[in-house]
């Protein structure tokens, strides 16, 4: 009895044996059948994010750094004497050629007139009664009524009464000059700056005291310097036409405004060893403001239908420039390319690249010649870089 038992845990212990065996052996060979597998899957390829090159006009321009000048600034002053008795204007007011400014008080100068006026009667009226005398005293020295001398006298004084009329007239036009001048008015188109001088102030012509400036922004200049040795390249195509100035802000990124070029600076500055010139801009939205520094860049010339990528996908090797071409097989391949200009983030490709064609943006410091690579898919809010924003107005020269 007890042997028939241990012979049946014998057998038990067997079979669990044998089913140890065959799950080990089945569990490997799915391990082995998982391993083999992965082995022969494809690589999930390399994250790259892409570009399309694409067609576009590429402006070659120069630099230069520049500050804004109004175009005219005149300061305003009194000709006359008197006490202010009236402002016509709020400061920073834009007005037009003729508006009033100041009133200086009229009264002295109203009855200045009115006494040239009076005077002027006066001599009119004695120049009347003298010519008469004139005219019988010349009737009756024939006669030997009057003498020559009686006629001479009387010639003199109808001429000196003549005089005194042009005097008097003389003295009226200087009175209503004056009369004129007491209302100040702006001389230019433009913007007021800070009144300097408040009502009710006496002023005095002789005291040369400025009352507001007056400053004309539209049309507006804007002063820039450019190196040296574009001097040739810049006297060349304004011979062809007037070249466009576009100007910049700080940032060297936010256009303000466009104008010409109007003057080329007959020297160039050897302490520097820069070229001025002056652009003048319409200024009609008034961005641009005088005092102010800006970025000018001066366009030269534009480089029309140019193939373009982003400047950041080519990349520089021992000889050569190249760049990642994405094929249809999701494969990438190394292609060495001649860039003929490079600007604002733009690279222009002269050789090496087809128009439509993808290539890398991002990531391709991580690849070699035919490595496989996935498109990443950029941030939320983020433009793809084979979707950039509308082209800029200008672009920047090496």
């Amino acid at each position: 009895m007890a042997k028939a038992k241990k012979s049946r845990w014998a057998i038990v212990g067997v079979l669990l044996v044998i089913a140890a065996a065959g799950y080990f052996f089945i569990d490997q060979a799915e391990r082995d059948k998982a391993r083999a597998a992965a082995a022969n899957a494809p690589s999930p390829g390399i994250p790259v994010t892409v570009g399309v090159a694409e067609q576009r006009d590429m402006p070659v321009y120069v630099r230069g750094i520049g500050t804004v000048q109004a175009y005219k600034t005149v300061t305003v002053k009194s000709r006359v004497d008197g006490q202010i008795v009236k402002v016509s204007f709020e400061e920073g007011q834009e007005v037009k050629a003729g508006d009033p400014l100041f009133q200086i008080d009229v009264r002295p100068f109203q009855a200045t007139l009115d006494q040239a006026t009076a005077n002027k009667q006066r001599d009119q009226a004695q120049l009347a009664g003298a010519q008469a005398d004139l005219d019988r005293f010349s009737k009756l020295v024939g006669r030997g009524f009057q003498s020559r001398q009686s006629v001479d006298q009387q010639t003199a004084t109808v001429d000196a009464l003549k005089g005194s009329i042009a005097a008097d007239e003389a003295a009226i036009e200087t009175a209503k000059l004056n009369l004129d001048y007491a209302n100040i008015r702006s001389p230019v188109d433009g913007r007021t700056g800070s009144r300097l001088v408040d009502l009710g102030n006496l002023i005095q012509a002789g005291q040369n005291t400025a009352l507001v400036t007056v400053t004309q922004i539209k049309p507006i200049y804007v002063n820039f310097t450019v190196p040296q040795d574009q001097t040739d390249a810049i006297r060349t195509n304004q011979a062809k036409g007037p070249l466009t100035v576009v100007a910049y802000a700080s940032d060297d990124k936010t256009e303000l405004s466009r104008g010409t070029v109007t003057l080329i600076d007959n020297q160039i500055d050897s302490t520097t060893g820069t070229l001025r010139l002056k652009g003048t801009f319409g200024n009609a939205d008034e961005r641009l403001w005088p005092g102010e520094f800006v970025n000018a860049r001066l366009i030269l010339s534009t480089r029309k239908g140019a193939v373009t990528v982003p400047q950041r996908t080519v990349m520089q090797g021992a000889d050569d420039s190249y760049i990642y071409v994405v094929k249809p097989d999701s494969t990438v391949e190394r292609r060495t390319v001649k860039v003929a200009m490079s600007q604002d983030g733009v690279a222009a490709i002269e050789t090496g690249l087809a128009l439509g064609e993808k290539v890398v943006v991002d990531g391709q410091y991580r690849l070699t010649n035919g490595a496989r690579v996935r498109l990443d898919t950029p941030p939320p809010g983020q433009s793809r870089p084979d979707q950039p924003a509308a082209a800029q107005t200008a672009h920047g020269k090496d």
